[in-house]
């Protein structure tokens, strides 16, 4: 069985996708954490309201539509939330492991399972599924009565929502070695927003074909490990901007509407970043989280006290930037200077991905399956 929570990498031989993964080194010297800074409690917050969906062995990502919260096990239960008060809207199943979830919007819901079958629901009921010939981690974008996928051999398809009819697909040759981790697709206006390697193209979503296609980062290094820069999932967008990290490499900003790349600064995560107007936000592998400004990428502050707790991704909302960690921490940091707000433990496991901001809460799902909203 894989643990998704490690770093994993998709190789092409033969015409054939095998994984490898890259497991983390079991040394005894692996750097530890510092003891955590007094929490000074700045910030009120308190837990609002609690579900459990089934345990999340992989970082399925919770997706927001209006007021309502999807969010999927990994054994492909399907749950609808009421951001404000917790309470259960919705539930149905696939009816198998899922690699990647969930994409919704207000009539439909889509999954894809571990045998790379895309799934897409309508009121609780299976409409249809396909089979990919690859594996998909990237949650799919339903958008428009169409349903896209991006696979992890850099294949983009687009389905018909209601039926499942393939309408189009487009693959772009790439590297031997590929991220196995969530990348980016979203829709920004008329525009398919996607990563394809270190690159982000915006696509016409009637056709696949290609509007512009912008360089974020160039892989260098002695081997193919080094050289990978895949776009990860997690991505700020303000209007037109999206600024988004390449892993391992870089943080930059894009017009999405012409592909313009704004700027680019070097940074060594591989976790997505959160930001507002004036900056953006992203925690480094080691721990370190950095803010950027938003309109040229100057570094604003920098925090060091959480480093080497296996932090998710940073969001920005509020008040408040927001990020999880590997022992069910969440942590609260000023977006003004980036010092420590307020601290809380939620169930003792990790932290799956970033919190999210719906509304006035703050939701975090955890590999446990608890799905639980804190509320300024």
């Amino acid at each position: 069985m894989l643990i998704f929570a490690m770093t994993r990498f998709v190789r092409h031989a033969l015409g054939a996708a095998l994984l490898v993964l890259l497991a983390a080194c079991a040394s005894t010297d692996k750097p530890k954490p510092e003891a955590f800074e007094a929490n000074p409690a700045r910030l009120a917050i308190k837990e609002a309201w609690r579900v459990n969906v089934g345990a999340t062995a992989l970082p399925l990502e919770l997706r927001v539509v209006g007021d309502q919260l999807w969010v999927a096990s990994s054994q492909g239960d399907l749950v609808a939330l009421n951001a404000s008060s917790g309470a259960v809207t919705s539930r149905s199943g696939a009816g198998a492991t899922l690699s990647a979830g969930v994409g919704a919007d207000k009539e439909f819901v889509a999954v894809v399972t571990r045998e790379n079958q895309v799934i897409t629901l309508r009121e609780q009921k299976e409409l249809w599924r396909q089979k990919l010939p690859s594996l998909v981690l990237t949650p799919p974008l339903v958008a428009g009565a169409r349903v896209f996928v991006l696979a992890a051999d850099r294949t983009v398809y687009a389905f018909d929502a209601l039926n499942g009819r393939k309408l189009w697909s487009q693959q772009r040759p790439g590297d031997a070695l590929l991220l196995g981790q969530p990348s980016v697709l979203m829709a920004v206006g008329d525009t398919l927003v996607v990563a394809q390697g270190g690159r982000l193209l915006g696509l016409n979503p009637q056709n696949g074909s290609s509007r512009w296609d912008t360089v974020i980062a160039n892989g260098r290094g002695v081997n193919e490990v080094e050289r990978l820069a895949d776009l990860v999932s997690g991505v700020s967008r303000v209007g037109d901007s999206v600024c988004l990290r390449a892993f391992q490499y870089a943080v930059g900003c894009v017009d999405a509407r012409t592909g313009r790349l704004q700027w680019t600064k070097l940074a060594s995560g591989a976790t997505g970043v959160g930001g507002n107007a004036d900056l953006v936000v992203g925690a480094e592998s080691d721990g370190k989280v950095i803010a950027w400004r938003r309109s040229d990428g100057d570094k604003l502050w920098t925090h060091e006290k959480l480093r080497f707790r296996g932090l998710t991704g940073a969001s920005l909302a509020g008040d408040s930037v927001a990020l999880g960690d590997s022992e069910g921490n969440v942590h609260f940091l000023s977006p003004a200077d980036g010092s420590l707000l307020q601290r809380m433990s939620v169930d003792g496991s990790p932290i799956v991905s970033a919190p999210v901001w719906v509304g006035s809460t703050w939701v975090v799902l955890t590999q446990r399956g608890n799905v639980i909203g804190l509320r300024p």
